[in-house]
């Protein structure tokens, strides 16, 4: 265990951040596990604990990362079990039903815009400041997602606007913290079938539905075959700047063209039920 890492993973009580917790923890390493819920942050440190290796432990921590005291909780249980944070991944994402501009709805505007962009915020600096005055620093992760790139598709103004602002605000902390202790990454796992990834497939037009169907199919993974490629290149990385990429430009337009001869059908009729 000497070259374990201390690890927190906000948002790791299902899908990616679950399985990217899983994934730490069967290579060794201490992972921080939290929800919106004391119950479901415990519900999964007692599923994933027993995949640890080495003797890592996981240890479960309410937070809702619109919370700036809760968030200092998380970074404080964390570097008081741990004795310090290595590695802060900002996980945490809400998404929403496909929705134009004038369907949108005041709490989904509300509620996604609070998780993944103000919450992304208000966890970057606590993680900034702790590793700030630890020997070593340590290295942060945000999550990009659609919209990241400034890709565009109707109904996913709000969500692609959270991460268009992310991918703006990791810039800009690059450049802040160039030559300090913390170095600042980011975290791509391009399309990933999760629960979150369930919720935008709705929408009030059919042919929305139909689209977003075949490009799934065509670009989306399970959590399982996308955690470990994301857990082996965070621990592997050492440089300020780096993306932590499973869908490349290159990977999707391979995808796209393979699929003029081969249909891929990752889409089932149980990741289509409510």
């Amino acid at each position: 265990m000497n070259d374990a890492r201390q690890i927190v993973v906000t948002g790791s009580t299902r899908g990616i951040g679950k399985g990217l917790a899983g994934e730490l923890l069967r290579r060794g390493h201490n992972v921080a596990i939290s929800g919106r819920t004391q119950a479901a942050a415990d519900a999964a440190v007692a599923e994933l604990q027993p995949l640890a290796t080495g003797g890592a432990r996981a240890i479960g921590v309410a937070c809702d990362v619109s919370r700036a005291d809760q968030l200092q909780k998380l970074w404080d249980d964390a570097a008081r079990e741990f004795g310090r944070v290595d590695i802060w991944v900002n996980n945490a994402g809400l998404s929403h039903p496909r929705q134009r501009g004038g369907e949108m709805r005041a709490e989904d505007i509300r509620i996604v815009e609070e998780t993944n962009l103000l919450g992304m915020m208000l966890a970057t600096r606590v993680a900034l400041r702790g590793m700030q005055t630890q020997p070593g620093g340590g290295t942060l992760y945000n999550m990009e997602g659609f919209g990241s790139n400034g890709m565009m598709t109707p109904g996913m103004s709000l969500y692609g606007a959270s991460k268009f602002a992310l991918t703006y605000f990791n810039k800009a902390l690059l450049a802040e913290t160039r030559d300090g202790p913390v170095k600042v990454c980011y975290l791509s796992p391009g399309i990933v079938l999760t629960d979150l990834l369930k919720r935008d497939m709705g929408s009030n037009d059919p042919k929305d539905w139909e689209r977003t169907k075949r490009v799934y199919n065509i670009l989306a993974d399970r959590v399982e075959t996308v955690t470990p490629y994301l857990a082996e290149g965070i621990l592997r990385n050492d440089k300020a700047g780096a993306r932590v990429a499973w869908l490349t430009g290159g990977k999707a337009a391979s995808r796209f063209f393979m699929s003029l001869f081969r249909k891929r059908r990752l889409i089932t009729d149980a990741d289509l039920a409510p």
